[in-house]
């Protein structure tokens, strides 16, 4: 089985927008010559306690140096003054979840859907309730498919998808994503869950063309590459394979996986 999150932002769920500054709040100056970046913040909150753009850079400072603990810390502070913020949940959320723990990231993020059902909060919250097969992903999907006239009906059907897929249904699955297709070809994600339910029930070379058609359609499509190299290995064409790898990280020359899998067939 793969990892318990696939995308490294499925992205069209989860991190929805957690550090971006959308109010209309002026930038506070901020000197540039400060030694400590946390303490230059600091000392801008100190000045201006109620600027929610410095509280959030300095929660921004802390995500991107890894420091979690530090950030919920933050975070939680802010939570004190306005428990109601839907939006601070959603940033609680996306901190837990970066730090792996998944079972406080749906805490959180229920709580920003309970306060504001919006729909990043549900697609969010739906995305990790099927990733850890819990049925009330058909719910989060029932609501998406009713909000904003049906506009958000594709990630509704592309949630009970997964829910089937991690709870062994594959071929149940695989009718919400062909769904999703049909709705809007171009849509990544629903051809890479496609690919991953076939691959787990060994339908390599079915798979492979699901993935033909994603990586013909977005030819920078990372994933879309590593999974169709897993599925070469499996069919035991280990240069196909390897080329996979090799252009996953000419996309994307973090990706980790893509990375071990190369490493481990060259060393064959």
């Amino acid at each position: 089985m793969t990892n318990l999150i696939r995308y490294p932002l499925f992205l069209l769920f989860l991190l929805t927008g957690i550090m971006s500054c959308n109010n209309n709040e002026q930038t506070v100056p901020v000197n540039t010559a400060a030694p400590s970046k946390e303490k230059e913040l600091g000392d801008a909150i100190a000045r201006f306690p109620d600027s929610l753009l410095l509280r959030e850079q300095l929660v921004q400072y802390y995500r991107e140096n890894a420091l979690y603990d530090k950030a919920l810390t933050a975070t939680d502070e802010w939570l004190k003054k306005d428990s109601l913020n839907a939006r601070l949940w959603d940033m609680k959320a996306t901190l837990h979840f970066e730090n792996a723990d998944t079972l406080d990231a749906i805490r959180a993020f229920e709580k920003a859907a309970a306060i504001l059902p919006a729909p990043e909060y549900l697609m969010s919250l739906g995305t990790l309730y099927a990733q850890t097969k819990n049925v009330r992903a058909l719910a989060a999907a029932g609501l998406l498919a009713k909000l904003d006239n049906g506009k958000t009906a594709k990630e509704g059907i592309f949630i009970k998808g997964l829910y089937y897929s991690y709870t062994g249904d594959k071929e149940k699955a695989i009718s919400f994503f062909d769904q999703c297709l049909a709705m809007e070809y171009t849509f990544m994600p629903g051809y890479l869950e496609k690919a991953i339910a076939l691959y787990d029930q060994a339908k390599y070379a079915e798979a492979i063309k699901v993935l033909d058609r994603a990586v013909t359609l977005q030819n920078n499509f990372d994933e879309g590459y590593y999974w169709r190299g897993r599925c070469f290995e499996k069919l035991n064409k280990l240069a196909d394979a390897m080329e996979d790898y090799r252009t996953a990280l000419l996309y994307n020359p973090g990706y980790a996986e893509a990375k071990d899998a190369l490493a481990r067939l060259e060393g064959k």
